[in-house]
Parts: C-alpha cells; sequence; structure tokens
C-alpha cells in the first residue's frame, strides 16, 4: 500500500501561550512541494487568533472528500466512454454533535455537476450510477465515520 504525508508546521513566534492568545495560523506542507496557508477556523477560534484567508481543517476535510469523490467519477466516466468536460462541485460540511455528544463534522453534502460532451452523453440513470460508483471507490469517504451524502445537479 502507499503512504500519504503532509508536514503542517507552527511557530510561536514570541506571541503569548498560556494564556491562549497565540495565533492558530500555521502551514502545510505536501510532498510535492504546494504550500498551504491553514489555520483553526473562525468559527472555533474567535480572530484575530485564528486567520480566516487561510485553510481550516473541516474546510480541508470537505474539499478532500469533494476531490477523492470527482477524482473517481472522472476515471469512472472516461472507463464507461463519458467525455467529462467541466467538474464542479459546491460542497458544504456540517458541524454538529455525533452520537457521543463529541462536536464533529457529522454531515459532508456533495453537490457535483457535470457537463459531458461528445455524442455518447450519459443519462441520468447513468450519471447517478457513475455518483454511487465513486463513491464507493473513495478512500476519503471509506475512511471517515461521518455521514457523506452525495446530491449530483443536473
Amino acid at each position: 500500500m502507499s503512504q500519504h504525508t503532509a508536514d503542517v508546521v507552527w511557530q510561536r513566534n514570541g506571541q503569548s501561550f498560556l494564556d491562549q492568545r497565540y495565533s492558530r495560523a500555521h502551514r502545510w506542507h505536501f510532498d510535492g512541494g504546494a504550500e498551504v496557508a491553514a489555520s483553526a477556523s473562525p468559527h472555533v477560534v474567535p480572530l484575530p487568533y485564528s486567520d480566516a484567508g487561510a485553510i481550516d481543517p473541516e474546510e480541508a476535510f470537505v474539499a478532500s472528500l469533494a476531490s477523492c469523490h470527482m477524482l473517481w467519477f472522472l476515471s469512472l466516466a472516461a472507463e464507461r466512454g463519458f467525455c467529462v468536460d467541466r467538474y464542479t462541485d459546491h460542497a458544504i460540511g456540517e458541524m454538529g454533535r455525533d452520537a457521543t455528544g463529541r462536536l464533529a463534522v457529522t454531515v459532508v453534502t456533495l453537490r457535483p455537476e457535470a457537463v459531458f460532451a461528445g455524442e455518447r452523453l450519459p443519462s441520468r440513470d447513468d450519471i447517478e450510477a457513475l455518483h454511487h460508483a465513486a463513491h464507493d471507490a473513495c478512500f476519503i469517504a471509506n475512511s471517515v465515520r461521518s455521514e457523506v451524502r452525495c446530491e449530483p445537479r443536473f
């Protein structure tokens, strides 16, 4: 099997710490060289101790699910002879209490929309089957306890 890594780097930089008055801004570094500004969500840690312009873990979780689903959808569509010209998704994750009462991302709703080209266009049933198969194959969806919904947009 494979391993997937991310380096997460935070530094205090002389800020106060023990009183919780420190920046949660940090960086994510990935093996291909990409670097991402990250922070706690301003919904969790108020400004100025979070960075609203950075990616927070909850957003990254939602994006990871949506991205994995999309990559499988594209692969399966190509395998079945359907040419996808464009794919967009407005994915939403909802925070709430899980069955044990802990805060969690309890529902992620994917709202993908695919635009197809060519002579062989998929039916609505084909598209729904592709999304179902993509969801079943998605490594990330298979890795989480949260309910993951897929609501394709047509």
